[in-house]
């Protein structure tokens, strides 16, 4: 039976993607991991016997832990972090458990180098607009919630890449970028094997406002201009990006949960009697 402090693959896959989103933490063996080293979206792997620094580096924000089945790594690293102060839970059925459903698995060594304190970094171009603001969304809510995000001069992107051990994006000449007539968005689910419907749906929106295909689909319009007024609003990039992070969760879960609901007024006219 599990315990009170466990959370269902069903309720991980509905927050995974929202701001709502706890830490994952992968706490596997180094052999279950080198047999299967893909992880659930959003995980970082962490050593489950160094909790206690662990616990002062992430400052008390949730998490939730995921080993192998689900037993006394995830367990006790939950229960560990809770005796710190931050408030934990661990993965029901762990990595196996969510394997076998089918879900999403991403390639971590596709990430960049983490820094000393376990975050992914990513430098694009400066200014924003769409591709550069759905890219940061897509990594922050999938593949490393604490990431940085820098923006440089455009002729900069690659010497501060260099230096700062970080993955350039949306660039010519580099790995993340356009490809043919998919754009940065478009290749960064591909690499990572996100293949969730919601963003497939996202996707087409983010392709047809960054490229001028408005027609790909009808909200697309709307995509483009809510993403230049934002950049007319905020002068400061990082500024920009929070807001814009606020404008793909809400494109994120009408994509997930309610593409098909309609709209009109009045919304309750009374019944003819």
């Amino acid at each position: 039976m599990p315990a009170p402090n466990a959370i269902s693959i069903d309720k991980l896959t509905r927050v995974i993607g929202t701001p709502r989103a706890p830490l994952l933490l992968d706490v596997r063996s180094e052999d279950d991991f080198a047999a299967d080293p893909r992880s659930v979206p959003g995980a970082t792997r962490v050593d489950d016997q160094a909790l206690a620094g662990l616990a002062s580096q992430i400052g008390g924000q949730s998490s939730i832990a995921v080993c192998q089945a689900g037993h006394r790594r995830s367990q006790g690293t939950a229960a560990w972090l809770r005796a710190e102060g931050c408030p934990s839970e661990y993965l029901e059925g762990g990595f196996e458990a969510w394997r076998a459903a089918g879900l999403p698995l991403i390639d971590p060594a596709k990430l960049p180098t983490r820094d000393p304190q376990g975050r992914t970094v990513w430098v694009t171009r400066s200014r924003p607009k769409i591709d550069r603001i759905a890219c940061p969304w897509l990594i922050r809510r999938f593949l490393d919630p604490r990431a940085i995000i820098l923006f440089v001069a455009p002729a900069e992107v690659v010497g501060v890449a260099e230096r700062y051990d970080a993955a350039p994006f949306d660039i010519e000449g580099v790995f993340w970028s356009h490809r043919g007539e998919l754009c940065t968005f478009d290749v960064m689910l591909a690499e990572f094997g996100l293949s969730i419907s919601a963003l497939d749906r996202l996707a087409a929106i983010v392709r047809g406002a960054d490229t001028a295909r408005l027609d790909l689909a009808p909200e697309t319009a709307g995509l483009l201009a809510a993403s230049l007024g934002l950049s007319r609003m905020y002068s400061d990039d990082l500024e920009q990006l929070d807001a814009g992070m606020l404008l793909y969760d809400a494109f994120y879960r009408w994509a997930r949960d309610a593409a098909e609901e309609t709209h009109n007024w009045p919304t309750n006219k009374p019944k003819a009697q």
